[in-house]
């Protein structure tokens, strides 16, 4: 089984209201928990970055800034997209799962 980087982009901001954050948390558990041992680093989100180019640093994340990641196994490639599908950066928030292998060297 190879491992996969999810690396997530966009989505809702972060609730407010403690009833909505909750359901949001629900849903991320109920996803994470049908995964079961797939999942090898369930991650975290992560805050504003910077980009280091040969022209200097950007306080800006790049065109499509990260906003969490996670570390699943799985068979392959279209096993690990089948996966991200159901994420709830998709099914609940307004934003994206990038899926990359990882590769061994």
């Amino acid at each position: 089984m190879a491992q996969y980087l999810f690396i997530y982009h966009g989505g809702s901001k972060m609730p407010t209201d403690p009833a909505e954050m909750e359901q949001i948390m629900a849903a991320w558990g109920a996803w994470f928990g049908g995964l079961g041992d797939a999942v090898i680093h369930p991650g975290n989100p992560v805050g504003n970055s910077q980009t280091v180019s040969a022209d200097g640093v950007a306080d800006n994340g790049g065109a499509n800034p990260a906003s969490g990641f996670s570390i699943i196994e799985a068979a392959d490639m279209g096993a690990a997209v089948a996966a991200a599908k159901n994420c709830p950066m998709i099914t609940v928030g307004s934003g994206t799962v990038e899926v990359a292998p990882i590769v061994e060297l």
